[in-house]
Formats: C-alpha cells, sequence, structure tokens
C-alpha cells in the first residue's frame, strides 16, 4: 500500500509541468535607515527649501521684537519720546543745577524783564570794564552810546536827553528837566574839579564827591532836582577787590525813569 502510494504521488507529478506562483516579501526599512530631512542622492531636499524661506521672515521678525523692545527700555529709563531725555540729563546735572530749566523770559525794552509804566521811560546803562570794553547807555531801546557806535571815550560818557525832543546836544546851561546819563570808562575823576563835582551834585548824585581814580560808576541825573537820584551805583578802585588787574567790575543798571509832567 505504501508503493502504490507513492507511485501515485509520482504520477501526479509526472503529469505537466506547472510553475510556481510568484510569492510577494514586503521589506519595511527601519525608521534610522531614512529620515524626513533625508532626499535621495541626487534629488531635490524639499525640507532644506522650506528652511531657507523661513529664515528670511524669522529674522525680520526677531529684529522687529528686538527694535520695539529696546525703544520701550529706552522710553521707561530717559523719560519716554519727546521729553527731550530729563532723566539722563539729571544723572549727569549736579543737585544746584538739577531744576528744570525754564522758557527764556520775553525782554522789553532795553533788555529789561519787565515793562516799564506808562509815562516812564526805560534806560538800561553799563559801565566800562577796565579800559577795554567801552560802557553802554540805551533809552526806550535806542542805543545813545556804545562802542559800535563809536561815540564813546576814555573818562565820562554823558548823553543828555529831554523829555520832549528824546536828545538834546550837549549845551551847558541844562534845560530844566533834562534827563543826565553818566557811565565811566577808564578813569572818570583824574580830570574832574569841583565845579564839575557841584553839577553832578546839583543833577542829584551822593557818589560823585567821593569818585576817585578808576573807580566804575553810572548815574542818571535830572536838571532842577530836590532830591538825590536813586539811579546811581559806584564801586571803588581797590587792588584787594578788583575784578580786573587795576579795575573793579564793570557796573550794570536799569530801570524805569518817571516822565516830567508839565503843567497845564
Amino acid at each position: 500500500m505504501n508503493k502504490s502510494l507513492q507511485r501515485s504521488r509520482r504520477g501526479h507529478s509526472t503529469g505537466p509541468s506547472q510553475t510556481p506562483a510568484p510569492t510577494c516579501s514586503s521589506f519595511v526599512a527601519p525608521q534610522s535607515a531614512l529620515s524626513p530631512n533625508t532626499a535621495p542622492a541626487g534629488g531635490p531636499n524639499p525640507a532644506g527649501e522650506v528652511d531657507m524661506r523661513l529664515a528670511g521672515p524669522l529674522r525680520i521678525v526677531v529684529l522687529v521684537l528686538s527694535v520695539g523692545l529696546t525703544w520701550i527700555l529706552v522710553s521707561i529709563l530717559f523719560g519716554g519720546p519727546g521729553s527731550g531725555f530729563p532723566r539722563i540729563q539729571q544723572l549727569f546735572a549736579s543737585p544746584e543745577n538739577s531744576v528744570t530749566a525754564e522758557p527764556r523770559a520775553r525782554k522789553y525794552k532795553c533788555g529789561l524783564p519787565q515793562p516799564c509804566p506808562e509815562e516812564h521811560l526805560a534806560f538800561r546803562m553799563v559801565s566800562g570794564a577796565a579800559n577795554v570794553i567801552g560802557p553802554k547807555i540805551c533809552l526806550e531801546d535806542k542805543m545813545l552810546m556804545s562802542s559800535v557806535k563809536d561815540n564813546v571815550g576814555r573818562g565820562l560818557n554823558v548823553a543828555l536827553v529831554n523829555d520832549v525832543n528824546d536828545l538834546l546836544k550837549f549845551i551847558r546851561p541844562l534845560h530844566e528837566g533834562t534827563l543826565v546819563f553818566v557811565a565811566s570808562y577808564d578813569d572818570p575823576a583824574t580830570k574832574m574839579n569841583e565845579e564839575t563835582r557841584k553839577l553832578f551834585s546839583d543833577l542829584g548824585s551822593k557818589n560823585v564827591k567821593d569818585l576817585a581814580f578808576r573807580d566804575s560808576w553810572v548815574f542818571v541825573g535830572a536838571k532842577g532836582v530836590q532830591n538825590k537820584s536813586p539811579f546811581e551805583q559806584h564801586v571803588k578802585n581797590s587792588r584787594h577787590t578788583n575784578k580786573y588787574e587795576g579795575w573793579p567790575e564793570a557796573l550794570e543798571m536799569e530801570g524805569c525813569i518817571p516822565r516830567r509832567t508839565t503843567a497845564s
């Protein structure tokens, strides 16, 4: 029986030959073999192109954020835009100068800080500084005497002004009510005599009698005044207190002079 069975199997195999059916097999590469960023050799790299496209916009975003944060920090530290950086100024300013600067004050006639009342004349005068800088006399915003006008000299510089005509020539005797402006330059007293000192004393000066060599003196008087003038300054020449070598400091005086009232 075993033999017949073997023949039967052999007889079956002796029939027409049959090609074995093809078999399908699959191969799955391990995860480490390929990576998403790895492109086939010689082929394009899509992932790299995406990275390059994103790099530019990302840099711009980072730059904008950096600038914005820097501006916020600067605004906090320095006081914000439009403030003129007051806080950094306070860091470098001394306590004495830490007060906020006020707007520049308006100047009026002859540079006065305030306007004169009605029926008053604004004036400002400066004596000469040593024998270098000449004096200045300003009345109602008009410069009467100065080095620029080339009408000053060493000694006494005198401007005579009449209330009505504004400016009169130097005449003697003076008209009643004539204003007299005097500013020294270098030396006002060497050539003065008793008659000159009495003349200025009659015009309202209280210091002319003590005026000496190279003193500084400014004075405003008038013909016919009854009292001493309130517009006068005098500094003695002293080697212990002189601002310049051989001369005291220059004097500056300003104010408002009432006009002479005329009887109706």
